[in-house]
Formats: structure tokens, C-alpha cells, sequence
């Protein structure tokens, strides 16, 4: 299900919370923040582990490619393209840890796999950066960015899906009041929005509390 990653690690904060005093816990188990939305940059310009330098592959796409590790982290810092505050977050949580998650996959029609790199922060898992490169002529290109957090993107059957958290005012970190969804399709050497889904949530479950009934 498109945006269930984001789903997953928000369910994961909410129910590492009872384990309260572990600090290092946020680093695994959300991808929420404390607010904000926003919209993606298109055209020419994952995973839920905390990995080093170049992270976990996570093959989607063409079964027949096998994935060629990537240096995730120096891809990102010498990226032009890539914000300054994006760059000056991504450090090292833990020793050499970075938070990054990363992701190889068919999205262009390239030779070679596609990368979707998520820059996450280190206290909370907040997707602060969603970024795709296409590898041409031997050098990583980049074709795909968002920076306004908290978002995370993702590859689902060739697409390339990108989820905005959003949230209003009052709303708990581990509940956010609605998503946006967006799909891309690789189309004229570009990213091309193919749908957005927009879904409520309700506050009910595990957000906000609901008032005490009357004893009458």
C-alpha cells in the first residue's frame, strides 16, 4: 500500500512510546514531525534502518539487476542541488551511522538501477529531504528532490511515490491529521505527477484524547 512506510513508522513511535527514557528509540521508530507541509520539486533537478555511509539496499523494481551499493551520503553532500540545512543535518548520529535510508530500483529506464535517497533527522526520524539519481556516463545525476519535511518517498512498481505528512495545530508528533500521497511516472526526461491522494485521519485512535463521558 503506497505510504504504508510512513504508516509503519509512525505506528512504531506510538507504540515505543510506553518504553519511555530510551532516547535512541526516536532514531528507529518515526518518520512524523512537528509540523509543516509542502510541495515537491519536479523534473531535472528507504528502508527503515539508520545505516552507514551508503545504507541497506533495498532492491525494487527489475528482479533481473542486481544493485550496485552506493555511497548515499557523499552522493547527497556534493550534490548542488541539495539545500545547505539538508547537508548541514546529515551527520553522523552514531559514530559513523548516518540517517539514511535507501532504495534501488527501475524508475527511468536507465542501464543501471535508479537511487531514492531519504535524509532523515537523528532524534526523530523526521524525513527532512526525498531524492532521486540516475546514474549517466558513470556519475549520479540528480532528477527528483523534496525538502519540506516530513516526507519520505518510495518506490512502488516502477512509480516513484512521495508521502507529506500534514499536520494542524495541536496535533500530537505521532499524529499527524491527514497525507498527501503523490505518484511520478519517468516521462520525457522527467518526473510527471500521475495522481496525488489526499487521506484524512481520524484523531479518535491514539491522538487526540476525547472528553471524559457524563456521569449523568
Amino acid at each position: 500500500m503506497r505510504g504504508l512506510g510512513v504508516r509503519v513508522r509512525q505506528a512504531l513511535k506510538a507504540g515505543g512510546s510506553a518504553a519511555a527514557g530510551l532516547t535512541a528509540l526516536g532514531l528507529f521508530v518515526t518518520a512524523c514531525a512537528t509540523g509543516g507541509t509542502g510541495a515537491r520539486d519536479e523534473g531535472p533537478a528507504g528502508s527503515d534502518a539508520v545505516a552507514k555511509g551508503g545504507a541497506t539496499p533495498v532492491v525494487s523494481g527489475s528482479p533481473t539487476r542486481a544493485p550496485r551499493r552506493a555511497d548515499a551520503v557523499r552522493i547527497v553532500k556534493a550534490d548542488p542541488a541539495v539545500s545547505a540545512a539538508v547537508k548541514r543535518d546529515l551527520k553522523p548520529c552514531v559514530a559513523d551511522e548516518y540517517p539514511v535510508d535507501v532504495s534501488y530500483g527501475d524508475l527511468t529506464g536507465g542501464s543501471s538501477n535508479d537511487i531514492v535517497i531519504n535524509v532523515m533527522t537523528c532524534a526523530d526520524a523526521v524525513g527532512i529531504g526525498s531524492y532521486v539519481y540516475r546514474e549517466e556516463n558513470g556519475r549520479y545525476q540528480n532528477v527528483f528532490k523534496a525538502e519540506e519535511p516530513p516526507v519520505y518517498a518510495e518506490i512502488d512498481r516502477g512509480d516513484l511515490v512521495v508521502t507529506q505528512q500534514l499536520y494542524e495545530k495541536g496535533d500530537p508528533v505521532s499524529y499527524p491529521s491527514s497525507e498527501e500521497v503523490i505518484t511520478y511516472s519517468w516521462s520525457a526526461a522527467r518526473f510527471v505527477e500521475r495522481s496525488r491522494i489526499h487521506n484524512d485521519y481520524s484523531n479518535a485512535v491514539g491522538g487526540a484524547s476525547s472528553p471524559a463521558p457524563d456521569a449523568n
